[in-house]
């Protein structure tokens, strides 16, 4: 009997490790987020106060956004999602792969290209992030967020706002206005990476799976830690 258990076990395991395949991409998307968090903690001043990020429930980043797709409705932004997680040794959850989609037509970013980070202030923008998409400015309400080290001269809207937002571009971060984007899950990357059938909320939520190994940068960039010398 105790062999059959074993086989089953077994059988078990490698239909996940089967499910699981992290692509190429989605390694180099999680490589991309942990450079877009290191070099924007690089620069205390034009970061993101640590307050505010200590206050975050998550944090998405969503690296290379070209300007390009919300305009004549090309690729997708594809970034990921964490949020906070007091059991775990980093402090934060396994990373979700999520997209930002098209907006309206006058969703367009300057510049050619641009780095997004978005912090989720409060329970209730986690409630949107779990839903199949959510219309960022209109379900989520959103503010650009503050830099620098103080958040204590934070508009009104900013400190009301469920969903922080930043933007780098031509290596500069600032506050961004992404009203009329939608951002939502990305359902292929996330079986890719943790098995079949895994949604946004088994991972950031109910922390079902662990983080794979190539996400070791992008959770050391959440605690605000320097990259190691092999990254």
């Amino acid at each position: 009997m105790r062999k059959f258990i074993i086989a089953g076990l077994t059988l078990v395991v490698s239909s996940v490790a089967l499910n699981a395949a992290m692509s190429k991409g989605e390694a180099q998307r999680l490589q991309d987020a942990a450079e877009v968090l290191q070099e924007l903690h690089a620069t205390p001043d034009k970061d993101v106060p640590q307050e505010l990020w200590n206050r975050a429930e998550c944090v998405a980043v969503i690296p290379n956004v070209k300007k390009a797709a919300f305009i004549i409705g090309g690729e997708y932004g594809k970034g990921v999602l964490s949020c906070r997680n007091s059991a775990s040794p980093t402090g934060w959850t396994a990373p979700a792969f999520m997209m930002l989609a098209k907006g309206s037509i006058g969703f367009q970013i300057g510049g050619q290209s641009a780095d997004l980070v978005l912090l989720v202030m409060n329970q209730n923008g986690v409630k949107h992030l779990l839903e199949d998409k959510v219309a960022l400015g209109a379900e989520a309400s959103l503010a650009a967020g503050p830099i620098g080290r103080d958040a204590r001269a934070m508009t009104d809207a900013q400190l009301k706002a469920e969903i922080l937002s930043y933007s780098r571009a031509q290596g500069l971060f600032a506050g961004i206005d992404l009203t009329g984007g939608v951002l939502k899950p990305d359902p292929d990357a996330n079986e890719n990476t943790y098995g079949k059938d895994i949604r946004t909320s088994n991972i950031v939520i109910e922390r079902t799976v662990t983080a794979p190994i190539e996400a070791d940068s992008f959770m050391r960039a959440l605690q605000r830690q320097p990259a190691t010398a092999n990254n």
